[in-house]
C-alpha cells in the first residue's frame, strides 16, 4: 500500500482540482488555491521533486479529479514474455502506456506493441485492472488503474521505437531489472500464471 502521505496528497489535490472547476465564489477559489499549495508541498517535500514541476503537473488537470489508465500489453512466445527496454530509465516493461481518448483498450494494447517493438498483435484476454497504489511502485501524484491485456502475435518484426532501446523475450526464471513504475515483479507473475492457466478469471484491485 502507498504511505499515507501521498494518498493525503492525492485527496488534497482531488478536492482542490474540483473546487477550482466548480467553485465561484473567489475567496473559495482561493482556498482550494491553498489546498493544492499544501498538496504540492507535501509531494515536494517526500519526493525532492521541485514544488514548481510537481506543480505543472496538477495544472495541466482540470474537471473532476479521475483516475489516469496505464495499458499494459503481455505477449508470450515460447513461453517467454515480451518486454522492452525503456529510455528513461534503462529498465524493462511490458509494452504500454497511457490510455488514449476514442481508442478502447485493447485498441491502445495493440498500438503499445507495435509502436514499442515493431510486432503486430491482436488482443485475446484481460488478465486484470490493478490499483497502482496497492502494488510496489514508486510514489506517484497521480491515482493510476493499470489494465493488463493479453495478446497474441500475427506479424512483424522486433523493432526498437522512440521510447525503447531493446526488445526482448524473457523466461519467468530470467527477468531483467524492471522498470517498476511501470510493472512489478509480482504483476508480471501474474501474467505468466495466466500463461500456464489459460482459465485463470481476471485479476482487479
Amino acid at each position: 500500500m502507498e504511505p499515507k502521505w501521498l494518498e493525503w496528497a492525492k485527496q488534497l489535490q482531488s478536492i482542490a482540482q474540483a473546487g477550482l472547476t466548480y467553485s465561484k465564489d473567489v475567496y473559495d477559489l482561493e482556498r482550494f488555491e491553498w489546498i493544492r499549495d499544501i498538496s504540492v508541498e507535501i509531494l515536494s517535500e517526500h519526493t525532492d521533486v521541485h514544488k514548481t514541476v510537481i506543480r505543472d503537473l496538477f495544472a495541466n488537470e482540470t474537471g473532476y479529479a479521475t483516475p489516469k489508465v496505464d495499458i499494459r500489453s503481455v505477449v508470450f512466445k515460447d513461453n517467454k514474455i515480451l518486454m522492452v527496454r525503456e529510455n528513461t530509465d534503462g529498465n524493462w516493461s511490458l509494452p504500454g502506456g497511457w490510455g488514449d481518448i476514442g481508442e478502447t483498450p485493447s485498441e491502445v494494447a495493440v498500438k503499445e506493441v507495435k509502436e514499442e517493438s515493431g510486432f503486430d498483435v491482436k488482443a485475446i484476454k484481460l488478465i486484470g485492472v490493478l490499483d497502482k497504489k496497492c502494488h510496489p511502485h514508486p510514489p506517484s501524484p497521480y491515482h493510476v488503474y493499470k489494465v493488463f491485456i493479453q495478446c497474441e502475435i500475427i506479424g512483424g518484426q522486433p523493432k526498437e521505437g522512440m521510447e525503447t532501446s531493446a526488445v526482448e523475450f524473457f523466461a519467468e526464471d530470467e527477468l531483467p531489472p524492471l522498470s517498476i513504475a511501470r510493472n512489478t515483479e509480482s504483476q508480471v507473475k501474474l501474467a505468466f500464471k495466466h500463461l500456464h492457466n489459460p482459465q485463470e478469471p481476471a485479476y482487479f484491485d
